[in-house]
């Protein structure tokens, strides 16, 4: 892997920087069988779901068809997700990116299968879970190759400098002013690494290939960085990943970690 001041120069002007090879093979395909393992643990229960966006930002029988499998907290599920969250290499490029002092907000994977996976359209993540200095950013790691044709991600450079916009629903753009053929795609090789600011334009197209995609995405802010609204809040949120945590208090399971 290799990270420089140039590339946290890039972030902070576009908004995102893709890191070649942060994981390792054989650490993509631990996480890889872990991924396959909680989709079959969870098949046998009935949390079992499609996490496909609904919307008319596509015609109503194509979503019908479409399918993503989307489970948060998977560190709670597999023990390679806490170490890949972790890792050397993670560390290294959050330090340069978000500062020294990085906590956890939470992580999911995002599998979409083959010929109809679903899309997501453009949208920021800001209205999932607002923070008050927006250092909020997400990993997105790519557990197979990604292209045009599986429906890799796309982002819209230095949108992230327009600061919040109305969503549908809180959900998505409007998809008329914010087609996905307006973003910048980011084809990545497994292993890959593709970080980007909450507030930088993102989306991907349907996985009309014959080829699995799948990521795990891990969410990141400064430990400084409190959020706006008791949203979001998941049992552990606010693991320290890098530094320490200059806000001294209790923090009590279910409860919002910087909230009173």
């Amino acid at each position: 892997m290799e990270f420089s001041n140039e590339d946290v120069k890039f972030y902070k002007e576009n908004g995102y920087l893709l890191v070649r090879g942060l994981f390792s093979v054989s650490e993509v395909e631990e996480m890889r069988s872990a991924i396959d393992d909680i989709l079959d643990r969870a098949a046998r229960t009935k949390f079992d779901r499609s996490a496909t966006w609904q919307g008319d930002y596509l015609p109503q029988e194509e979503l019908k068809k479409l399918v993503l499998k989307g489970f948060h907290d998977v560190h709670y599920h597999d023990s390679a997700f806490l170490r890949a969250l972790m890792h050397p290499n993670m560390r290294q490029v959050l330090s340069g990116l978000i500062g020294p002092n990085v906590q956890l907000h939470h992580s999911k994977m995002l599998v979409k299968p083959p010929e109809n996976g679903a899309a997501f359209p453009l949208h920021q993540d800001h209205p999932y879970f607002p923070h008050e200095r927006h250092t909020m950013l997400a990993a997105s790691v790519h557990l197979d190759d990604a292209d045009m044709e599986n429906g890799c991600l796309g982002v819209i450079p230095g949108s992230h400098k327009l600061g919040p916009i109305p969503h549908v629903g809180q959900y998505y753009l409007n998809h008329l002013e914010y087609p996905l053929s307006r973003a910048t795609p980011c084809p990545a090789k497994a292993g890959d690494v593709l970080f980007f600011n909450y507030l930088t334009i993102h989306g991907s197209d349907i996985n009309r290939s014959n080829r699995v995609r799948r990521n795990v995405l891990f969410q990141y802010r400064d430990a400084a960085d409190p959020p706006t609204k008791n949203v979001h809040v998941n049992w552990g949120q606010g693991l320290m990943v890098c530094g320490k945590n200059p806000i001294f208090k209790e923090y009590k399971p279910g409860s919002p970690s910087d909230i009173e």
